[in-house]
């Protein structure tokens, strides 16, 4: 049963909690946004949140998004999915196969992997933006708040794998996707083709949130890569924003193809997301079969607790330490299902393009468990 909040009558916007530095609000304001979903953005220090949020979803997270009906949806994919449901404007979720899973992909890679990115340039250049980073933690919070706020954050770098020898790996790559988003949004407003998908909003989280709003990897975005920095903006837009592609339309890119500039990304992302996703795969593994949880358990013992361990890996050849979060499967999952309900002659046209760029091993194969979501938290599903 959802569980929902007492509203006035009157109100008929969606009530969105978040802050504008937040990588995972940046996601759902860009698709109510896009979508032209009537929305009032509130802080999360606001005192309806600890009132009546918090004690339904049971952990300070954001973004929350509280219907006109009462209705709360806690979690960036889940708010798109809600409104998915309902045909939206702007869909998604490309038709086709490949580019379904393609952008869940991408979905994950932005959203959960450029995580390392966004943490290293928001903290590893505190002394260059800490009056910017400040001003952002402390508006709206109660006095003191703030240090303690970035100082807690400062203290998970180690812990996403951003270390001194993992430091110079993680800014190659992230000029490496400026370079290959440059060129990709040169010939294209978005990712599969005339409107934002899935793909985008994995994106737009730390490419707003942390690297296209924060003073210093702001800086590089917009001397390297203008093109990117002006996707930002138009992820960040009423409606399309395409002024520079006035005759390309709003269609997904035809027949469940994937130009070139993008096939640039997504070998990017194989490169330097697999090696480690594969990991945490193995991980997750090993630990059910250890722990064997009930279906319905929640994937750890308090719910503000989102990883159930830390798994030893590299990136781009440098080891580094990585935080397992269950979660990963509540994204993938989907890409999952998309491969599983093919036919056998679509299957392997889709499986040999994701093999071509690298990608097949990222699509978890089916499994005996699963992860999903009920009342707020993260469970273990038998499937």
């Amino acid at each position: 049963m959802t569980r929902r909040v007492r509203v006035a009558e009157e109100i008929k916007e969606q009530i969105l909690y978040g802050l504008p530095h937040s990588l995972y609000t940046g996601i759902a304001r860009s698709y109510l946004r896009t979508q032209g979903i009537p929305f009032r953005e509130v802080s999360s220090h606001h005192p309806d949140f600890a009132r009546h949020i918090k004690p339904i979803i049971q952990r300070s997270i954001v973004p929350v998004l509280v219907t006109p009906a009462g209705e709360i949806i806690q979690d960036s994919l889940d708010i798109i999915d809600h409104f998915e449901r309902k045909q939206p404007l702007y869909p998604a979720y490309p038709d086709t196969p490949l580019q379904r899973i393609l952008a869940i992909l991408i979905q994950y890679y932005g959203s959960q992997s450029l995580l390392r990115h966004a943490m290293h340039y928001r903290w590893s250049y505190l002394e260059q933006q800490r009056d910017f980073l400040y001003d952002a933690f402390s508006n709206g919070a109660p006095p003191g708040v703030a240090e303690t706020l970035m100082q807690r954050m400062q203290s998970y770098l180690p812990g996403l794998g951003v270390t001194a020898d993992s430091i110079p790996q993680i800014e190659a790559s992230y000029h490496e996707l400026l370079a290959v988003l440059n060129r990709h949004f040169s010939e294209h407003p978005f990712l599969f083709g005339g409107r934002p998908s899935v793909a985008d909003y994995g994106l737009i989280g730390p490419l707003f949130a942390h690297l296209g709003r924060d003073p210093a990897p702001a800086g590089v975005m917009k001397r390297e890569a203008p093109r990117v920095y002006r996707w930002v903006e138009r992820m960040l837009a009423p409606g399309l924003d395409t002024v520079e592609f006035p005759d390309y339309g709003t269609a997904w890119i035809a027949e469940d193809a994937v130009p070139e500039t993008l096939e640039a990304l997504l070998h990017l992302m194989a490169r330097d997301m697999l090696p480690e996703l594969t990991d945490k795969l193995a991980y997750l593994d090993a630990w059910v079969n250890e722990h064997q949880p009930k279906d319905g358990e929640a994937v750890s013992a308090k719910p503000h607790q989102r990883m159930i361990g830390q798994v030893h890996t590299h990136f781009r050849g440098v080891p580094v330490t990585a935080g397992v979060e269950p979660y990963l499967l509540y994204i993938l999952r989907r890409a999952t299902a998309v491969l599983a309900d093919l036919n056998e002659t679509d299957r392997q046209r889709v499986s040999t393009a994701l093999s071509k760029v690298g990608l097949l091993d990222a699509v978890p194969q089916p499994s005996s468990y699963s992860v999903g979501r009920r009342n707020h938290i993260e469970v273990w599903e038998h499937q």
